[in-house]
């Protein structure tokens, strides 16, 4: 093993200790919208953004790291710019589902096959206050949904399809 590899290792698990886990109540509570786009929003999303990069993830909400802020930072691409989005909300989504595995870093190493709308349109404010709109399709509608279900309290079992979901609760309690 090299030492590049054991060091992104270490900053992953390092960042998943600061990452609630399945059965944290947190995780299953509605946000709080947010009101102030000051210093300490911008300290919150940097953080979110670094928590996320080290664990690997394409996406984090707020609860995720203990907080109840309506606030989720992702890169569903790769070569794309981390996106912070406060107080978002799927305004329209698709009538057209796409199943597809999907993981959460609050549930280590438990996949679930889960449906989600092809497209969706966003509607948030920046971490300015400033409105914006998304519109997103594929893979990025796929994580943005992901995220905004966190700030419902909501994660991927309960999206699962039926099947899915009791395959992952399995590995769930086999792993602990």
């Amino acid at each position: 093993m090299t030492t590049e590899t054991t060091d992104r290792e270490a900053r992953r698990a390092a960042a998943m200790r600061q990452i609630r886990q399945i059965g944290d109540p947190i995780l299953r509570t509605p946000s709080l919208t947010v009101q102030d786009f000051d210093e300490a929003l911008d300290e919150e999303i940097s953080r979110m953004i670094q928590i996320m990069e080290a664990a690997d993830g394409v996406g984090l909400a707020a609860p995720q790291v203990g907080s109840l802020r309506r606030l989720l930072v992702a890169r569903p691409e790769r070569d794309e710019h981390v996106v912070a989005l406060c107080n978002p909300v799927v305004a329209w989504r698709s009538d057209d589902e796409e199943s597809d595995t999907e993981g959460c870093l609050s549930i280590w190493e438990v996949t679930a096959e889960v449906p989600r709308a092809v497209s969706v349109r966003v509607e948030a404010q920046d971490p300015e206050g400033n409105e914006v709109e998304i519109h997103a399709e594929g893979f990025a509608a796929r994580v943005l949904q992901h995220e905004i279900d966190h700030l419902e309290g909501v994660l991927i079992l309960d999206r699962a399809t039926p099947e899915s979901r009791r395959a992952a609760l399995r590995a769930l309690r086999e792993s602990r």
